[in-house]
């Protein structure tokens, strides 16, 4: 067992913690975090505009007649939420370089917008489709960050700037030096636009049909499961480094979820946004942990388990496991890694064959992560009662595989406290 956990440690999670801090997908990471608040809030309104009541009552009657108001708030957030991930990736990835985030920020903000094509209405003159500022555009978004603050960084480095005396305010040189990286940029993305036609949000969609196909499939649900699991197991912080290459497939999903229910949609596109696992998969944390918490506080005998079941109750109830995790330790913990890892992937198969049946409603609201299981999953399922009965099946299973397992470790730290008072 030795021999096997130093080899996935050297082999395997190391690599992988190199490539989580990959200045690159670091950028797209704090980039999508950083609009969090924006979804969250902007989520929240469709819930107004659709809320989870009986159609005869006033409220529901009053949400339907006043559904396009109740929305703009959504539009103008969670709708366009790529434009605010484009200013983070740029920000984020222009701090990384020591060059001024705020001008990679703007950068790469100008860069999106060149993407998309304005038309001419009647009336209003011209107007720029919000399509493409949404989920769809996300990976365009991505590639156009990086690329314009890419540009920005070299002709920093190479001197291909407009410098102004000492004496100059730092804001307006700082303006200044960015000049010709925005006019190369501008030019770059009018030549690909304008002149030569390309729209790149289509052509990146047809690219990545087998990537979105993939990642929304059951198959596709469990490979992050089991990663995420498994980079805990060796103390390396599972969703940071899955959740820097999923979660834009995640955010996309969750997106055209979220125009699909605005739009006025029967069915929702999407089995697998993020809080899918957020609510049903990972109740309590990553490993599903809460269930083990819960087995801690009613069947642990050593007295330093049952003093962690009573210190971690409140935190695992909002989510945070971590003192779960070092805490036990489960971290390279031979006995408490096996249900660590077992547990979510069979929570995942319930939850998403569930959802896939039409026994739950499909996820479309980022509800704060911090919210205990039954009332996130309510709110992220547009007020789906069913999604409460589904959070409590899960729960009760994992409570089931965790404890053969925590006895076994029970017994072990029941023995290692009785020699210790001898």
């Amino acid at each position: 067992m030795g021999k096997f956990i130093d080899f996935l440690e050297k082999r395997v999670s190391n690599p992988m913690a190199r490539l989580a801090e990959q200045r690159h997908l670091l950028a797209v990471r704090d980039g999508v975090v950083s609009s969090l608040p924006f979804i969250i809030v902007g989520s929240f309104f469709l819930i107004i505009a659709f809320p989870p009541l009986p159609e005869s009552w006033g409220m529901t009657q009053w949400a339907t007649e006043n559904a396009d108001q109740i929305l703009i708030p959504y539009r103008m957030t969670m709708f366009i939420m790529s434009l605010y991930v484009a200013f983070g990736i740029g920000y984020n990835l222009a701090q990384s370089y020591k060059v001024d985030p705020l001008s990679g920020g703007q950068i790469a903000v100008a860069s999106l917008l060149l993407t998309i094509t304005p038309s001419v209405v009647e009336e209003l003159g011209f107007v720029l489709p919000m399509q493409y500022l949404g989920g769809s555009g996300l990976f365009v978004t991505i590639i156009v960050s990086i690329l314009s603050v890419e540009i920005f960084r070299i002709c920093k480095q190479r001197n291909i700037t407009i410098r102004l005396p000492e004496a100059v305010p730092a804001s307006v040189s700082r303006s200044f030096e960015a000049l010709i990286p925005v006019a190369i940029v501008i030019m770059l993305m009018t030549l690909i636009t304008i002149i030569m036609g390309v729209n790149l949000h289509a052509l990146v969609e047809k690219l990545t049909v087998p990537l979105v196909t993939a990642g929304d499939s059951l198959f596709g649900v469990l490979v992050p499961v089991f990663l995420i699991t498994f980079f805990w197991s060796f103390g390396i912080h599972g969703v940071s480094v899955v959740g820097s290459v999923a979660r834009p497939l995640w955010e996309t999903y969750l997106l055209k979820n979220g125009e699909a229910v605005a739009s006025g949609a029967s069915e929702l596109p999407h089995i697998a946004p993020e809080p899918l696992y957020q609510w049903f998969i990972w109740i309590g944390g990553s490993g599903a942990t809460l269930g083990l918490v819960i087995v801690m506080l009613i069947f642990a005998r050593s007295k330093y388990l049952k003093s962690l079941g009573r210190t971690v109750a409140v935190p695992s109830i909002f989510n945070i496991n971590e003192p779960v995790i070092f805490g036990l330790p489960i971290v390279l913990n031979p006995i408490l890694v096996i249900p660590f890892i077992i547990t979510p992937i069979i929570t995942a198969v319930i939850a998403y064959l569930a959802t896939s049946v039409g026994l739950v409603s499909p996820t479309f609201i980022k509800a704060p992560w911090t919210l205990p299981a039954p009332i996130g999953a309510y709110l992220a399922t547009g007020g789906d009662w069913r999604s409460i009965i589904l959070v409590l099946v899960n729960l009760s299973i994992s409570v089931v595989i965790y404890l053969p397992f925590l006895r076994i470790y029970d017994k072990k730290m029941l023995a290692m406290e009785q020699n210790e008072e001898q």
